[in-house]
């Protein structure tokens, strides 16, 4: 029996790993991992709608909605009114959160730093460029419902 875990187990470990060890590093901060989540990716994303943010976290609209509440009561983030749909509320990050998006920033590659300990340059570059060629074949992929039979790889 093979003992070395299959290649989704260990990527899945891997992730929960850092981020767990990120969480123990960010801790102090007094944000929960979602709303640190939602932060940097509204923070790549500024102007965009809850709607489209959900649909990137991939958590529905009504759990973000309770995030944003909690980030807006710290004045963190705003919600402005779009410009033509009043049912549409755009979402920008306020100058309060620069100094937190910084540390999350530091945390973030002191988390990095100790995982890649002892990984050479080449090795850490070789990893990225193998996990970036992963992440395109398994979204190409993806575009095709599963079991059409058109690629079987058994």
């Amino acid at each position: 029996m093979n003992s070395q875990p299959t290649l989704g187990f260990l990527l899945h470990d891997v992730a929960r790993l850092l981020r767990k060890r990120f969480e123990q590093r960010a801790g102090n901060l007094g944000l929960t991992r979602s709303q640190w989540q939602a932060l940097a990716f509204l923070s790549k994303n500024e102007g965009i709608h809850q709607a489209g943010l959900a649909e990137i976290l991939e958590i529905k609209p009504i759990t973000l909605a309770h995030i944003l509440d909690k980030l807006a009561e710290r004045e963190l983030i705003e919600r402005r009114p779009h410009p033509t749909d009043r049912r549409i509320w755009l979402l920008y990050m306020r100058d309060e959160a620069q100094p937190l998006l910084n540390e999350m920033r530091k945390i973030g590659d002191a988390t990095r730093s100790e995982a890649l300990e002892g990984i050479s340059d080449a090795d850490r570059d070789h990893l990225v460029e193998i996990l970036t060629h992963m992440k395109k074949n398994i979204l190409q992929t993806c575009r095709t419902p599963a079991g059409d039979g058109k690629k079987d790889h058994g």
